[in-house]
């Protein structure tokens, strides 16, 4: 028998991060459903702004050319929710503006009113994007995480 792992030939990582992307997804359905947020929910929602699909004004990808973060709490509109992408509209510096964000150019989702929160496998490497700033949408200030008591990260490493 040999110490070493063996790479698998089941990419349980991708099934995974799918399988997490879908709670983004039933939870925002469930929005969509209800036509309003419950309670004191409310998100943020981080995603690759030149993901394939991704369909948002130029100006906000010129702002935010790899990755940007959205607030879905108070002022936005129009969401739909699909099995591979939501829609949503939203306003900019006071310009409404309409985003298609596929589950697939997620990367992270926040809601801190209950401190919950997944983060799903972003480029890595010496191409990784630097930090960017939020994206200032009419909404509320970011609230940080005060603890990890919620947080559920997924990050695999594939052996090469």
């Amino acid at each position: 028998m040999s110490d070493g792992l063996i790479d698998s030939l089941i990419p349980y990582d991708e099934i995974v991060q799918e399988a997490l992307r879908a709670v983004v997804g039933r939870v925002l359905g469930t929005v969509a459903e209800t036509g309003g947020l419950p309670g004191e929910h409310h998100f943020y929602i981080t995603f690759k702004t030149q993901a394939p699909g991704v369909d948002i004004p130029q100006r906000l990808i010129e702002r935010f050319p790899d990755e940007m973060t959205i607030v879905l709490q108070n002022r936005f509109w129009d969401l739909t929710v699909d099995e591979s992408r939501f829609s949503v509209g939203l306003s900019f510096n006071q310009v409404p503006s309409k985003l298609v964000i596929p589950y697939s150019a997620v990367t992270g989702f926040h809601d801190p009113s209950v401190n919950f929160e997944l983060r799903f496998q972003a480029q890595e490497g010496p191409d990784a994007p630097d930090p960017h700033e939020e994206a200032e949408n009419d909404g509320p200030t970011a609230v940080p995480v005060e603890d990890g008591s919620n947080v559920v990260a997924v990050d695999f490493k594939r052996k090469k």
